[in-house]
């Protein structure tokens, strides 16, 4: 990879990066989850599929070290069902592009630092989204900690109801599913279920 001056700029001559999380202890408490629910509403129309995705997929590899790690180009824009060549006009390369522009990751010298939590969109994204969003907007605006915690025991108690009348894991898994709850959070709930009954 080679550092350019613009910062938004990121041009792809290598087949990976460095991966490490970018530290911010204001959004690292108070922002929202990468794999969360405001992602998906309120972001996904600002940053594109592809960059959303790509988004994820960065985070979930910090989530699972914590320290960084390697990212190989090639393999993730396919996991992504992306094309990929070196430089900065592939797919992929947009993709990357488009994380740096909105601020979710940045260019450091062994590679990116990429924010583990995303912060709230701007006003004048949310001028540009549908009413129904512009509607739902001030509720997420409460702490990502209290919607979520929410959403977990509602999970939990759901589970535990369905776990009652006999089924199973996977029943339940779909169940939930059809709810529309968070997939990482109905991971959670079947783990709860899988450890025994919460006290």
């Amino acid at each position: 990879m080679t550092l350019v001056s613009d910062p938004h700029a990121l041009d792809l001559h290598a087949t990976s990066l460095i991966i490490r999380p970018w530290v911010d202890p204001i959004l690292d408490t108070c922002g929202h989850e990468a794999h969360g629910k405001y992602v998906e509403l309120f972001w996904l129309g600002v940053l594109g599929p592809s960059a959303t995705w790509l988004l994820r997929r960065m985070v979930a590899g910090l989530d699972e070290y914590p320290d960084g790690y390697i990212l190989e180009l090639e393999e993730t824009a396919k996991a992504l069902g992306l094309a990929f060549n070196l430089g900065k006009h592939s797919p992929f390369s947009r993709a990357m592009q488009r994380t740096l522009f909105f601020g979710l990751a940045h260019q450091s010298p062994e590679g990116l630092m990429v924010r583990r939590k995303v912060p709230p969109v701007t006003r004048r994204q949310i001028e540009r989204m549908p009413d129904y969003l512009k509607a739902a907007h001030p509720y997420w605006l409460r702490s990502p900690r209290d919607i979520e915690t929410a959403e977990y025991a509602r999970a939990q108690s759901v589970a535990e109801a369905l776990n009652r009348t006999g089924d199973d894991a996977e029943a339940i898994e779909q169940r939930l599913g059809l709810l529309g709850i968070d997939p990482m959070i109905i991971t959670v709930a079947i783990r709860s279920l899988r450890s025994g009954p919460s006290a």
